[in-house]
């Protein structure tokens, strides 16, 4: 039986550019690197960096990493200076941060949790939804 997630593993272009992004950026940290990779964590979660070509999904396919409010306002303000791109704009509740990492990969930073979600659904469902 599945009990979560393992870890997260990005193709990178360079190395060095995208540790800087998901440390020095995001604040994750780092534990290792190699020639051709890197061990990072964001919390509980395992991060790998593999070097090679990466080829993003260009549909709603993201990773969605978990922030506070406070750090969330305080983050985009310098991923603004840094002129990270943002690929779409929050329409949920809770704060939501839609960028692109060096290498194209979509990621969310959240503010939010599964409960506070389906509290959000009850206030205003999606269409044809089911609840279990």
């Amino acid at each position: 039986m599945i009990t979560g997630i393992n870890h997260i593993t990005f193709a990178v272009r360079n190395l060095s550019s995208s540790i800087e992004f998901y440390r020095d950026l995001l604040g994750m940290k780092l534990h290792v690197t190699w020639d051709e990779g890197a061990y990072l964590t964001a919390g509980d979660t395992w991060i790998c960096l593999s070097v090679g070509e990466p080829e993003p999904a260009n549909d709603y396919t993201h990773v969605a990493f978990s922030i506070g409010e406070s750090e969330l306002a305080e983050l985009h303000a310098r991923l603004q200076q840094a002129e990270i791109k943002e690929w779409k704009q929050n329409t949920s509740e809770g704060g939501s941060l839609y960028l692109l990492d060096p290498n194209g990969h979509r990621i969310e930073l959240h503010c939010g949790t599964l409960a506070t979600r389906l509290a959000g659904l009850e206030q205003s469902p999606y269409k044809g939804l089911v609840w279990y």
